[in-house]
């Protein structure tokens, strides 16, 4: 068990990122874009990492951020890169999130700041919940996400019969 981990290790490590349009996002309505998320993204092939609920009370840099919402924001983005990284892509893999948030008032602001993260509108598909409280204190969010680096589809290469039918 220790040889395979240690050759998926070794593999993730040496994995050249893959661009950030690997995977077909589907047309947004302008609600969806003004909530940044897309309808679907659509994939074909490819590694499929399952990130686990990431969430964070101290920065990068050691620094206390416990209810901080933007700073908590900031940082479970960077950790959500960082566990991307390390299989061969980057935030711009993610296809699909789960966002849990402690208070309804921070919904417009987490929106803003994911349009930032997420410059190029390839928003992935997203659910944003309230919830009461986290395992923690000090925890203002946690996001669970799936990331797909090296699929065959994009925006130039679409894999669904809605992109195909805009390619005739």
């Amino acid at each position: 068990m220790t040889r395979i981990l240690t050759r998926l290790a070794l593999a993730a490590a040496v994995s050249p990122p893959i661009a950030a349009t690997a995977a077909e996002y589907m047309e947004k309505t302008p609600f969806q874009l003004s909530r940044a998320f897309s309808p679907g993204v659509i994939t074909d092939g490819g590694r499929i990492v399952w990130v686990a609920g990431q969430t964070a009370t101290r920065d990068n840099d050691g620094r206390d951020i416990a209810n901080n919402f933007e700073a908590q924001v900031k940082q479970v983005f960077s950790q959500i890169d960082q566990v991307l990284k390390r299989a061969g892509g980057s935030l711009a893999n993610v296809v699909q999130m789960t966002v849990f948030i402690k208070e309804s008032r921070y919904g417009d602001r987490f929106v803003e700041m994911r349009k930032d993260m997420f410059q190029n509108g390839n928003y992935p598909g997203s659910a944003l919940i309230t919830v009461t409280n986290f395992a923690r204190p000090g925890i203002e969010i946690e996001i669970q996400s799936v990331g797909v680096i090296g699929d065959r589809c994009s925006g130039d290469h679409p894999c669904s019969a809605e992109g195909q039918a805009k390619k005739k």
